[in-house]
């Protein structure tokens, strides 16, 4: 029975330490996985490329990214792209969610928790909190945002933001 009790005791603690990373911990991984996408994406000036190995990159680094996309402008419409993690809403309904709000505000949104988020959009129903960079042209006007869900409430904060911003740069 103690050992039982043992083992749900240490499960609980490594998902514990899986929520929370601290934030010099995070600081420290988006430097190195910046620095080394920096190196990558110079073999490819392909943006389709440069999109899909930041995508594998996160969603491989990254243990709390539950789905890691970019949803891209298409004829009016939010459309996914490329996208690591499970299935995935096609077509994002119009003026809608958290990738629109960040499309429409042309900044990035960090949602805590998207079940209070009015109008979110639901692709997956683990998904918990979320975080959309939107995605600029050299007019700096939005052309698509890189959505990243997370199956555990309040993953995403200012160094997350940071980061992905300084990434999606890259492209």
């Amino acid at each position: 029975m103690l050992k039982v009790a043992t083992q749900q005791i240490l499960i609980l603690q490594v998902n514990k330490n899986l929520q929370i990373m601290d934030k010099a911990k995070k600081e420290k991984r988006y430097f190195r996985i910046y620095e080394q996408l920096k190196q990558i994406l110079s073999a490819s000036s392909f943006e389709d490329a440069k999109m899909a190995t930041i995508l594998a990159v996160l969603h491989h680094k990254m243990e709390y990214f539950f789905w890691t996309g970019f949803y891209v402008l298409h004829k009016g419409e939010l459309t996914v792209k490329t996208y690591q993690g499970p299935l995935a809403c096609q077509v994002l309904e119009k003026d809608k969610g958290v990738c629109w709000a960040a499309i429409k505000s042309n900044k990035t949104i960090i949602v805590e928790d998207v079940h209070r988020f009015e109008g979110h959009i639901a692709c997956d129903s683990r998904s918990k909190s979320e975080i959309a960079v939107p995605l600029q042209n050299s007019f700096g006007k939005p052309t698509g945002v890189l959505d990243v869900d997370s199956a555990e409430y309040n993953s995403f904060d200012e160094v997350d933001a940071h980061w992905l911003e300084m990434i999606v740069k890259l492209i």
